[in-house]
C-alpha cells in the first residue's frame, strides 16, 4: 500500500446539554421548588496511537469526526446523559498540528498512547442550582458551552532506528533488501523510490533495529524539488544515519571522485536547509557498488574519496547488490546503537533523580524557633 504520510480532518467535541428549568409538582406538594437538573457534558475527541496501522489513507475518506452532544437535564433533578467520546485510530509516530495557530498539540509515539484533540462542551445548570432566600422560584438556566472545533493535520513521521540517505540510484532500496526482509522495488535502470520502506534488521535474539528508506535527494529538495523533500520529516526521529554513495558514477567525462564528493556535499546541505539537527546526528559513510570497479582500483578509490571529503565518520566500502560489507555494518550499527540507547536510559534517569531532589528541596534547612 502506498504511503500516505499527511492529512488534514476536522475534529468536533460534543456541545453540553442546556439546563432545565422546572418544578416540583407532586401530590399534596403545590409548591415544591424548582427541581431543573443540569445537561450532560459533551463528548470529547481522542487520538490513539496503533501499532496494526502504517499509513493515513482512511483520513482520505472521511475527514470530520464529531462527538456526541450532551442531553438536557430533566425535572426531579435528573441530568442529562453525557455525550460520549469518540476515538479515532492513527499510526503510531503520528505528529498532530493545529492548523489555525501552526502550534504541535502532541506526538504519539507509543502504542496505546492517547491525545485529547477537542474538549467537549460543559454541561449548562438547570434551575435548582439559582433557588436563595429571595428567589424561591427561579426561572433561569444556563446553556450548555459548545464543544472544541479544531483542523488539524496529522503528519506520520516513521519511527526507525537508522535512516538512508543518497541520492536516486545510489542503491538505498538495494541495501535495505540486503539486510532485511523488506522488498522495496529494485531494478537494473535507474529510478527512485516513490515512497518510504521500513526494514527490521535482526542480529541475534532480542537484537534487532529497524531502517528506513526515503526517495532519494536532489539538488533543491529543501524547496520542494523532487520527492524527498516530502519524506526527510521521516529521517528525523533516527538515531544514525546511513549516507549511500555510487563509488562508480555514470558520468563517464567526469572525475569520479569530484562527482561522489558533490553528490556528498549536495545532500549535506540539503539536510542543513530542511533541519540543522539532522546534521548533528551520527552519519555514516557507505561506499556502494564497489564490486563495479576492478579489485585493483577499489582501496585507491576509497581513499582517494575519503580524503577530499575530509571524511571522520565511520565509512565502508560495500556492494549491496553481493551483500558484501552489509553484515559487518549492521554488526557495527548494532553496536552503536546499543551504547546510545544506554546513553539515553542514564538520561532519563538522571533527569528522574534530579526532579526527586528538586521536590524534596534543600537539605538541613532548620525553621526559627521560638
Amino acid at each position: 500500500m502506498k504511503l500516505v504520510d499527511e492529512a488534514d480532518i476536522l475534529v468536533k467535541a460534543g456541545d453540553g446539554g442546556n439546563g432545565c428549568v422546572s418544578f416540583r409538582r407532586e401530590k399534596f406538594i403545590p409548591k415544591g421548588g424548582p427541581d431543573g437538573g443540569d445537561g450532560g457534558s459533551g463528548g470529547s475527541v481522542w487520538l490513539v496511537a496503533d501499532e496494526n496501522l502504517n499509513t493515513l489513507v482512511d483520513f482520505r475518506h472521511q475527514r470530520r469526526f464529531q462527538a456526541q452532544r450532551g442531553e438536557d437535564g430533566m425535572g426531579r433533578q435528573m441530568y442529562g446523559r453525557g455525550g460520549e467520546d469518540i476515538e479515532i485510530r492513527v499510526p503510531v509516530g503520528t505528529v498532530v498540528m493545529n492548523l489555525a495557530t501552526d502550534e504541535e498539540i502532541g506526538d504519539l509515539v507509543r502504542h496505546g498512547q492517547r491525545l485529547k484533540v477537542a474538549e467537549g462542551g460543559r454541561g449548562g445548570l438547570g434551575n435548582m442550582h439559582f433557588k436563595s432566600s429571595t428567589n424561591r422560584a427561579p426561572r433561569q438556566s444556563t446553556p450548555g458551552t459548545p464543544g472544541d472545533e479544531r483542523d488539524l493535520r496529522l503528519e506520520l513521521k516513521l519511527l526507525a532506528d537508522v535512516g538512508l540517505l543518497g541520492f536516486p540510484n545510489a542503491g538505498k532500496s538495494t541495501f535495505i533488501r540486503a539486510v532485511s526482509a523488506a522488498t522495496p522495488r529494485v531494478a537494473d535502470y535507474p529510478f527512485t523510490t516513490l515512497y518510504p520502506n521500513l526494514g527490521v534488521v535482526s542480529i541475534a535474539r532480542d537484537q534487532s533495529f529497524v531502517v528506513a528508506d526515503i526517495p532519494g535527494l536532489i539538488e533543491g529538495a529543501a524547496e520542494g524539488a523532487g520527492l524527498g523533500i516530502t519524506f526527510l520529516k521521516h529521517v528525523q526521529r533516527t538515531r544514525i544515519l546511513l549516507h549511500l554513495v555510487d563509488v562508480a558514477p555514470f558520468e563517464l567525462d567526469r572525475d569520479p571522485v569530484e562527482v561522489i564528493t558533490g553528490e556528498v556535499r549536495t545532500i549535506e546541505s540539503e539536510l542543513a536547509r530542511f533541519d540543522p539537527a539532522l546534521l548533528e546526528k551520527p552519519r555514516w559513510l557507505l561506499l556502494n557498488k564497489i564490486d563495479l570497479l576492478p579489485e585493483d582500483e577499489r582501496a585507491a578509490r576509497v581513499d582517494a574519496v575519503l580524503a577530499a571529503l575530509g571524511w571522520t565518520a565511520p565509512a565502508f566500502a560495500i556492494s549491496a547488490i553481493a551483500k558484501d560489507g552489509t553484515w559487518s555494518v549492521c554488526q557495527r550499527l548494532m553496536e552503536a546503537l546499543d551504547a546510545l540507547r544506554a546513553q539515553e536510559r542514564e538520561a532519563v534517569a538522571d533527569r528522574a533523580q534530579d526532579r526527586e531532589a528538586d521536590a524534596e528541596g534543600p537539605i538541613g534547612t532548620v525553621g526559627d524557633g521560638d
